[in-house]
């Protein structure tokens, strides 16, 4: 199957039914003993902070507040997890780069995350976000390097694409593709998205049913 092929109209819809179920909050998790089991199939959303993690989460799930969001970054210091149906639960990880907290806690968390992506059996795909009005950063390229290394499967998904004007869009997108083409851990798609106006959101909600139907 060509991955970077559109999504069809069976696909679209079973996205749409996946995310459109109830989802509630599981539990957040500040230290490996404190993580849920692991059971059904787990996608983790990470990226720099104030990328738009939470708003992407609330965005699919079709729900205002599933996450919490705010315009302080940082504010997420543990991992948050999310259950809906077909056993799909979601990862929210802190994000990196800049924090409003001291470096020991940075620290503590970025370990975690660290030990998380490498050990957790039942995680099928990390969902790496990527600010679109500045692309990849040096900062995100490490973290890219990292999950290439480990051999943890991952998407890049351009965030806040309302906010850029249309011709810089498509080149955005192409750029970031070109730089993830030979990395070996690398979904070969980018899902440009906006939580604003849910451009791409059910794109990326095919994206995960699709990525389940395989792991079946």
């Amino acid at each position: 199957m060509n991955e970077k092929a559109p999504y069809s109209r069976h696909e679209i819809e079973a996205g749409r039914k996946l995310f459109a179920s109830a989802w509630d909050f599981v539990s957040g998790a500040g230290s490996l003993a404190s993580l849920p089991p692991a059971r059904g199939v787990e996608i983790a959303f990470a990226g720099r902070s104030n990328v738009g993690k939470s708003s992407l989460i609330n965005a699919l799930t079709n729900r205002k507040s599933l996450a919490r969001t705010s315009r302080t970054p940082g504010r997420t210091q543990q991992i948050n997890f999310f259950k809906g149906a077909d056993d799909l639960v979601l990862a929210d990880l802190p994000g990196y780069g800049f924090a409003a907290a001291a470096k020991d806690k940075v620290d503590q968390w970025t370990g975690l995350v660290h030990d998380y992506l490498i050990g957790r059996p039942n995680l099928a795909r990390v969902y790496v976000l990527i600010d679109s009005r500045h692309g990849l950063k040096p900062q995100d390229r490490e973290v890219l390097g990292y999950l290439d290394r480990a051999g943890v499967s991952y998407a890049i998904v351009l965030t806040k694409m309302d906010t850029i004007k249309a011709q810089f869009g498509e080149p955005r997108i192409l750029e970031t593709e070109t730089a993830i083409k030979k990395r070996p851990a690398a979904f070969p798609k980018v899902f440009p998205v906006s939580s604003f106006n849910d451009l791409g959101i059910s794109d990326l909600r095919a994206g995960v049913a699709r990525l389940l139907a395989e792991r079946r």
